[in-house]
């Protein structure tokens, strides 16, 4: 498996994960010719060889015209929607503004849309993110994995004022990442560096077991006495890893569960909510009775879905629940293989969704719809008619098998 790994022993900003890609190799002449493909302002990209602290990398300033608007979400997911880029590249890129921009909401206790970007909404911050995902395309990643960030020490000053450093936005970024500062001063981790590297890795730690290729080097802007300000990235193969026991009949993926606490929302439109989970490509919805501040009940909503639906299912929480906030975690789900079947019953043709393990069946399921309409139609109990379809294809089974 493809896998990259982030060192981030001088934490890491957008231009310094662009330079460290092309460093790795990503062709320059091939990234721009597809951040062409953004239908923004003119732009052009510098990359210069440095040296910080005697390590070679390269520097990338993102040159373009003076801007004063500010930009929202949906601003920024336009552009990246009008663009010819690809469905992965795309994904990813809003996937990171959309983390960037609950973090923003949550510190100023507003809603996700009503963000403003600053600094992270420039043109130069929508090319790192953009560029940083086509480079991750170009180079068939597969797998991203971290180390313990250093966010540096100190106050960084910003729109809103001076804060310590890590500032507001890039602590709720940093939830459930393992960070450290060794006391270097200033803002090691910037908001679009973490918010790149806590959306696409999976996991934290040392470098993983695996065969290097390559390893690129990507420059910050400030330099330090003995101290290399630079973002590593590590290139090459690693053993796929599995959540339990292997076998040709179980099926591993890596999937994405989105959860939200609700204690003001009607039942009603839970309900609703859940149905337009599952149009919108959701594999699972549920919801856990919960208990939340002030001793008020409320629901956690929760969706199992995979990267490629998380960014439409986030929006429509946002839009359809009241939610300020939406968490989101990658899980690995191991499944049985399923396979459909026909069968004939008293009561009618009813199909019915056979699991197998190890090579046979260990579970029979008959399409729920089908089965409420046979037990309608017959007036039967339902249980009757799904009892009679589970006997009747257990014996088509015995009979294929003797």
């Amino acid at each position: 498996m493809k896998t990259l790994y982030f060192d981030c022993f001088a934490g890491a900003s957008g231009n310094m994960v662009l330079g460290a890609l092309v460093d790795l190799g990503v062709d320059r002449s091939e990234l721009g010719n597809r951040l062409q493909r953004l239908s923004v302002t003119d732009f052009s990209i510098e990359y210069t060889e440095v040296d910080r602290s005697g390590i070679s990398s390269t520097h990338v300033n993102v040159v373009v015209p003076p801007e004063t608007k500010h930009r929202h979400l949906h601003n920024i997911e336009r552009i990246i929607d009008d663009s010819g880029l690809s469905d992965q590249v795309k994904e990813r890129s809003k996937a990171i503004f959309t983390r960037l921009a609950q973090a923003e909401a949550d510190v100023h206790g507003i809603d996700v849309q009503k963000v403003h970007f600053h600094e992270v909404g420039a043109l130069d911050a929508i090319v790192d993110v953009v560029g940083s995902c086509i480079g991750f395309e170009m180079l068939g990643i597969e797998r991203f994995v971290g180390s313990k960030i250093n966010v540096g020490t100190g106050f960084v000053t910003m729109e809103h004022g001076t804060y310590p450093v890590p500032p507001p936005a890039v602590a709720k970024l940093l939830a459930g990442v393992p960070a450290y500062s060794n006391e270097i001063a200033g803002e090691l981790l910037t908001p679009t560096g973490a918010a790149i590297i806590s959306t696409v890795c999976e996991s934290y730690g040392p470098l993983p077991e695996m065969r290097v290729e390559q390893t690129g080097y990507g420059a910050g802007t400030r330099t330090y006495d003995k101290f290399p300000n630079v973002l590593r990235l590590i290139l090459g193969e690693s053993e796929v890893e599995t959540a339990g026991p292997t076998d040709s009949d179980l099926i591993s993926e890596r999937l994405v569960v989105l959860e939200t606490n609700v204690d003001d929302l009607s039942p009603q439109v839970v309900g609703y909510v859940q149905e337009k989970a599952f149009e919108l490509g959701a594999l699972d919805c549920w919801t856990t009775p919960i208990q939340m501040k002030k001793n008020r009940p409320a629901a956690m909503l929760s969706l199992l879905c995979g990267e490629e639906t998380k960014s439409a299912l986030t929006e429509m929480l946002f839009l359809e629940t009241s939610t300020l906030g939406v968490r989101s975690a990658k899980v690995d789900r191991l499944s049985l293989h399923r396979e459909m079947h026909s069968v004939q019953t008293i009561y009618g043709l009813i199909d019915v969704k056979a699991a197998t393990y190890r090579g046979r069946i260990v579970n029979v399921m008959p399409e729920y719809d089908q089965v409420k309409h046979a037990a309608a139609e017959h007036n039967v109990p339902f249980r009757v008619v799904h009892a009679e379809t589970v006997a009747s294809f257990k014996g088509i089974a015995r009979s294929a098998s003797s």
